[in-house]
């Protein structure tokens, strides 16, 4: 897997009839990852709905490889993890986690979820959720994720996995872009500050 070059130029972003950023550019390259900071309310996550397709762009241009990126292109490209996990209270965490690139087994293994493949996520803590969660993005395959706060919940050797994960995201030539106030134990990345 090879990310596509996902590139945005002089975009803005309205909210709740409110401009929350304009002329923001960015250049993400297949296997790269970029760390998006900023205080509350600079638009970290209102971008990460834009690049998912979830949000229309106020104003400038979204591409994939150059080409104009339309909603359908970027949900097949794409995987988001939002604030909330949606993790349903029925479904066990193997149900909840699909079958895509990675294999649904290996996704539970890289977020030590085996042990719990059987149960029900209405009995599962916070950190599991996320977990799961995360092992969601993983399982799809997909070549770019956008991470909205990903550490939250997540104790230490929690986010040691997820670091794994995203290099190892990194070394397949996926992409990453993650919103984030905790710093990241990651070797490089690129920073882009909102609301500077």
């Amino acid at each position: 897997m090879t990310a596509p070059r996902l590139a945005g130029r002089h975009l803005a972003c309205r909210r709740g009839g409110r401009l929350v950023f304009r002329d923001l550019d960015l250049d993400l390259a297949p296997g790269e990852v970029l760390v998006l900071t900023g205080p509350n309310g600079a638009g970290k996550s209102s971008l990460l709905r834009l690049l998912a397709g979830l949000t229309p762009p106020e104003a400038g241009s979204l591409t994939l490889d150059g080409a104009p990126a339309e909603r359908g292109g970027l949900a097949q490209t794409v995987a988001l993890l939002g604030h909330e996990t949606a993790i349903k209270s029925v479904l066990t965490v193997g149900e909840q986690i699909g079958a895509g690139g990675c294999g649904r087994d290996a996704a539970l293994q890289a977020f030590d979820l085996l042990k719990l493949r059987d149960t029900p996520g209405r009995l599962l803590s916070a950190g599991q959720k996320r977990r799961a969660a995360l092992a969601r993005v993983l399982a799809s395959g997909r070549a770019i994720w956008l991470l909205d706060e990903p550490t939250l919940g997540l104790d230490a050797s929690s986010q040691a996995l997820l670091m794994t994960a995203i290099e190892g995201q990194r070394a397949r030539g996926g992409s990453v872009v993650v919103a984030t106030h905790a710093p990241l134990d990651l070797a490089t990345s690129r920073e882009l500050r909102l609301g500077a």
